[in-house]
């Protein structure tokens, strides 16, 4: 069953990249997913998969012989692996499928947000109809006041933080925690919140210590926030131990 999981992760990880490429430019998904970036020639069927190409094509289109970008393979292989992991602690149940979609998504958005620095409303709407529809199946008032709480916690502290820095926070930022927070609650939604903050922080100082950014250059905070989600989906009980542990 793991290694179905894997290959279907994979395979989604595909369309994946179809969203993050075609998103920002208002591309057809379809068009992006049978055809090459470079010279516009459909491929064949068994090079939709980029892990496929690098591995039997060397990483180039089969017609005009172009390097394609490693971060297609890497998409795809990321996404089978969360998959993976969360099958292992989640089961093939309907809170495993939430987890998996909300991943792909957080994909999604950190790749676009790195490149582009804007989370497109579209891809957060799907997160948002993703929660709506586990309330619903599990149709129980509790799922869907800690969602509600969760919601208004995690974009109202964005929110407040937007307005104190006057703009440093961006709108697209609010409304991604507003949707984890929804999937999460109040008290996973606060984990998650303060690990994106720790990572920001450690990225940030080393992107500034090697040069690579200035001061006043824009860093991306929904990478952060996409990666603490992840890791919240996968460990949030040890995190929150750990947490009350130093705490107290």
């Amino acid at each position: 069953m793991i290694y179905i999981i894997f290959i279907s992760g994979i395979l989604i990880g595909s369309f994946l990249n179809t969203c993050i490429y075609g998103l920002p430019k208002r591309q057809s998904f379809t068009y992006l997913l049978f055809h090459c970036s470079s010279c516009g020639i459909e491929v064949k069927n068994h090079h939709i998969v980029s892990i496929i190409n690098y591995i039997f094509l060397k990483g180039r289109c089969s017609h005009c012989n172009q390097r394609i970008s490693w971060r297609y393979p890497l998409v795809e292989f990321l996404n089978g692996i969360i998959y993976v992991l969360m099958f292992i602690n989640y089961g093939f149940s309907i809170l495993f499928l939430n987890y998996a979609i909300i991943s792909s998504i957080l994909i999604v958005i950190s790749f676009i947000d790195y490149d582009y620095q804007i989370i497109p409303d579209k891809i957060l709407l799907f997160g948002f109809l993703t929660n709506i529809t586990l309330i619903t199946l599990y149709n129980s008032l509790d799922y869907l006041f800690n969602g509600v709480l969760g919601l208004l916690l995690g974009g109202g502290i964005l929110f407040v933080i937007a307005i104190l820095t006057k703009g440093a926070m961006g709108g697209g930022d609010i409304k991604l925690m507003a949707m984890l927070g929804m999937t999460f609650g109040p008290k996973y939604t606060l984990i998650t919140l303060l690990m994106s903050f720790i990572i920001g922080a450690i990225v940030s100082v080393m992107l500034l210590a090697t040069g690579k950014k200035e001061r006043k250059d824009f860093i991306p905070f929904g990478p952060f926030i996409s990666i603490a989600a992840v890791v919240t989906i996968l460990y949030r009980d040890e995190i929150f131990n750990m947490y009350i542990d130093f705490i107290l």
